[in-house]
């Protein structure tokens, strides 16, 4: 299966982007917000639940698409389990670099949290 890749405005603005809030909705309807970490590598744009694979909006997002909210911009997004090592590592120097300096980084490279890495692709 091909993947789609974003826009380059919209890799750009999701590379130069330190948070972004990603809405989810629940299987009733109702809609989340929550800010998370997202990286760009190449043409491919990932996160990594922090709290795991329980986390809700990560529990919404691999169940149905969502949308990121960066500036202004509304974007789809639907994603695509990524656990594979390549999408890991790539995932991981990501937060290494986008995040060098926060002391929560090393909170997104822990290995009981790697499996929850996820490839987000254009939606809709």
């Amino acid at each position: 299966m091909r993947r789609v890749a974003f826009p380059k405005d919209v890799l750009s603005l999701l590379d130069r982007t330190s948070e972004v809030d990603i809405e989810t909705r629940s299987s009733q309807g109702s809609v989340h917000r929550v800010p998370i970490w997202i990286v760009v590598a190449g043409d491919d744009v990932y996160a990594r639940s922090w709290r795991g694979s329980q986390a809700r909006w990560y529990r919404e997002l691999t169940a149905r698409e969502g949308a990121l909210l960066a500036g202004r911009r509304r974007i789809p997004v639907r994603a695509v389990r990524a656990a594979d090592p390549d999408s890991v590592r790539r995932t991981s120097e990501g937060y290494q670099t986008k995040y060098r300096t926060s002391r929560s980084t090393p909170s997104m490279l822990r290995d009981e949290i790697l499996d929850t890495t996820i490839r987000l692709e254009p939606a809709g």
